[in-house]
């Protein structure tokens, strides 16, 4: 067990994946505080599926180069409507988590469900909602766009556990760890 004195900082890399457009963000945790670190998109371009997932891939290869994550956060494939769109937009988040763990990073995994909750309480919050919680958690002056806000939220949500703030406190607390 870890000293009431030490506070482990942990760098937390959010994945909210679109087969055009991936959304990347990052927070440091320090204690019980967030820091923001970055956030922005992985655009892919053209018609090639093949072409597209290898972008993604490689994107996310970067983005862990460049800010070098201790573990990776990513939005379960929720069902849509139409089956196509759902069969496309699993296979970009198989891309994205194939980059993650190429580079030895262990992922987990939330469904929107949970990450609304974890972000603004609310599991059926809407974009704005939650654009608007990431901006004022991460003491942002403005609201990051759609994908990263979605990506940041993810992070988010994992560093509280995956759950509401009040949950997250029962589980440290079970599982011996101070922060």
């Amino acid at each position: 067990m870890r000293a009431a004195s030490q506070i482990v900082a942990s760098r937390i890399l959010g994945l909210d994946p679109g087969l055009r457009a991936t959304g990347f963000g990052l927070v440091d945790k320090l204690g019980q505080q967030l820091r923001y670190v970055a956030s922005g998109c992985i655009r892919t371009e053209g018609t090639e599926l093949p072409g597209r997932l290898k972008t993604l891939l490689e994107g996310v290869r970067e983005v862990i180069a460049t800010y070098e994550p201790d573990l990776v956060a990513v939005e379960k494939v929720f069902v849509n409507v139409n089956p196509q769109s759902t069969l496309l937009l699993g296979q970009a988040r198989g891309a994205v988590i194939c980059g993650a763990v190429s580079c030895d990073l262990p992922v987990h995994e939330y469904t929107a469900l949970q990450v609304k909750q974890a972000v603004v309480g609310y599991g059926k919050a809407n974009k704005d909602q939650v654009q608007h919680m990431v901006q004022r958690l991460l003491g942002l002056e403005v609201s990051p766009k759609g994908d990263a806000a979605d990506a940041l939220a993810c992070a988010i949500c994992h560093a509280n556990g995956g759950e509401g703030a009040l949950a997250t406190l029962g589980n440290r607390r079970r599982a011996g760890r101070i922060l």
